[in-house]
C-alpha cells in the first residue's frame, strides 16, 4: 500500500522573545491519518497548529501541503450556547457555507447543507434549536460547520474537552467512521491519552519543543512517565 502526504513539516522552529516553543519539529502526515496531537500545558500544540493554519509565521522552516492549497476544517473545544440562541442547527451549520448575500441557499450550498447533516447525524434535529441542543448535538453541530466545505484536513481542537463520556465516544465514533470510510485526514488534539488509545491510529507528542511520532500502539505507560 503506498502512501502520499498531505502535510509535510520540516525543521520547524518557533520563537518567541522569551521563549523557544518548537525546535526543529519534522512531522509529515499522509493522507487517511488519524493521528493525536498530545502533550501537557504549555507544550506547543496550539503554537504548531496555528502554524499549521497559516496563523503564526514560523521563525524558521517550512511547512508543505499536498496540493499546494488545501482546505482546513476545524472543530474547537466544546463552547456552550446560550438557551436562546435563536438559529436552528441546520441554519447554523449552513453559516460557514454561505459566500453572498443572499437570504437563501444556492442549489449547490444547500445540496452541501443536506449531505452534511446526513453525514453527521443531525437531519432528525435539524429544524431544533442550537441553543436547546446537548452538548454532544451542540459538538456535533460544530464538527458539520467543519465538514461543510469539504476539507482536506479535519482538526479537532481538544474538541472532546467539557463533554460527559457518552459524548465524547460518539463524536469520536463518528469522526472515525469519517477517517475510516472517506479517508478523511484527521489531528486530534487531545489531553485524554485512553481516548487517543481508543481512537486514533498515529500519535505525535510535543515535549520540551520536541516532537516523538509513532504508531498509536508505541503510547505506552512506560513511555508516558518518561516524557510527562
Amino acid at each position: 500500500m503506498t502512501t502520499e502526504p498531505i502535510l509535510d513539516i520540516q525543521k520547524l522552529v518557533v520563537r518567541f522573545p522569551d521563549k523557544t516553543v518548537l525546535k526543529d519539529i519534522d512531522w509529515t502526515i499522509q493522507k487517511g491519518d488519524m493521528v493525536s496531537l498530545i502533550g501537557v500545558n504549555g507544550a506547543g500544540k496550539t503554537t504548531l497548529i496555528r502554524a499549521i493554519l497559516r496563523q503564526l509565521r514560523p521563525t524558521s522552516g517550512q511547512i508543505v501541503t499536498h496540493p499546494k492549497q488545501i482546505e482546513y476544517g476545524y472543530v474547537p473545544q466544546f463552547r456552550n450556547v446560550d438557551p436562546d440562541y435563536p438559529l436552528s442547527i441546520k441554519s447554523f451549520v449552513g453559516l460557514t457555507r454561505l459566500k453572498h448575500r443572499l437570504p437563501f441557499y444556492l442549489p449547490k450550498e444547500h445540496q452541501a447543507l443536506v449531505r452534511v447533516l446526513k453525514r453527521t447525524n443531525l437531519v432528525q434535529i435539524q429544524n431544533s434549536r442550537l441553543g436547546k441542543a446537548s452538548g454532544g448535538e451542540k459538538q456535533r453541530a460544530y464538527l458539520a460547520q467543519a465538514l461543510i466545505n469539504e476539507p482536506d484536513l479535519l482538526i479537532l481542537d481538544e474538541s472532546t474537552a467539557s463533554l460527559d463520556v457518552q459524548a465524547k465516544n460518539e463524536l469520536m465514533q463518528l469522526v472515525r467512521h469519517l477517517n475510516e470510510t472517506e479517508a478523511l485526514t484527521v489531528i486530534f488534539i487531545t489531553h485524554d491519552f485512553e481516548l487517543a488509545k481508543q481512537y486514533t491510529k498515529k500519535f505525535a507528542f510535543l515535549h520540551d519543543g520536541a516532537l516523538d511520532t509513532g504508531a498509536i500502539e508505541d503510547l505506552t505507560d512506560d513511555f508516558l512517565m518518561k516524557h510527562v
